[in-house]
């Protein structure tokens, strides 16, 4: 799992629920479809990064992810229950609050037991791992570059590359350049081959993935 804009989710009844300063285990199987090659170990606790676009303050129709009132799981983690958030002078979303529902982790007997209809990513604060993540996207903003009467520069996508400050699971902090991963969500990444070094972590996108929700 990856955060490529992250915002932070504070569990406020977390140290009423699971104790103060706990840290609560989470695993994933590192491939889904190949148990042999094991799995890969996260910590959850009372604050974790989502993607700021998880959070509605007034909700679309069809929105299944986090606005007030509704319950969503952190997945391989708990289901929750938003409350609301926090925002800067000028309303932009600086925090997201959120209740832990009791005995839905994941794996756990009853786990299902309260029904949720949205899934989403996350980091815990406490063991992510700070990365350099260069989304590249198509380098021209027309199909057919050069054909038409436009000056060539002029079909130039000025969003052909990002550059963004993200959160990674703490299992990427040691991996080796040119090692590709699935984010969830996100799409297909690299570690750069040059710049990709221990103590800094910088992934490149190789491909993307079509958003459920088409954000």
């Amino acid at each position: 799992m990856a955060v490529l804009d992250p915002v932070k989710l504070v569990l406020t009844n977390w140290d009423a629920v699971m104790g103060a300063g706990k840290l609560d285990d989470c695993s994933a199987p590192v491939h889904p479809h190949h148990p042999e090659l094991g799995k890969r170990s996260f910590k959850i606790g009372k604050e974790v990064w989502i993607e700021r676009t998880d959070f509605e303050e007034t909700p679309p129709k069809g929105f299944f992810r986090l606005f007030p009132g509704n319950k969503v799981r952190l997945k391989y983690g708990h289901v929750i229950e938003c409350t609301g958030c926090s925002k800067d002078a000028k309303g932009q979303v600086t925090e997201v609050q959120a209740t832990l529902i009791p005995d839905t982790k994941s794996g756990t007997p009853g786990s299902d037991a309260v029904k949720v209809k949205g899934v989403i990513t996350w980091v815990g604060v406490n063991d992510a791992v700070q990365a350099e993540v260069r989304l590249y996207d198509r380098l021209f903003k027309e199909a057919h570059p050069g054909t038409g009467e436009k000056d060539f520069m002029e079909e130039l996508n000025p969003d052909s590359l990002k550059v963004v400050t993200a959160y990674v699971e703490p299992s990427l902090a040691s991996v080796p350049a040119g090692q590709r991963f699935q984010f969830e969500r996100h799409g297909y990444f690299v570690t750069d081959l040059i710049d990709h070094s221990t103590g800094k972590t910088v992934f490149n996108r190789v491909t993307g993935m079509k958003d459920s929700w088409g954000k």
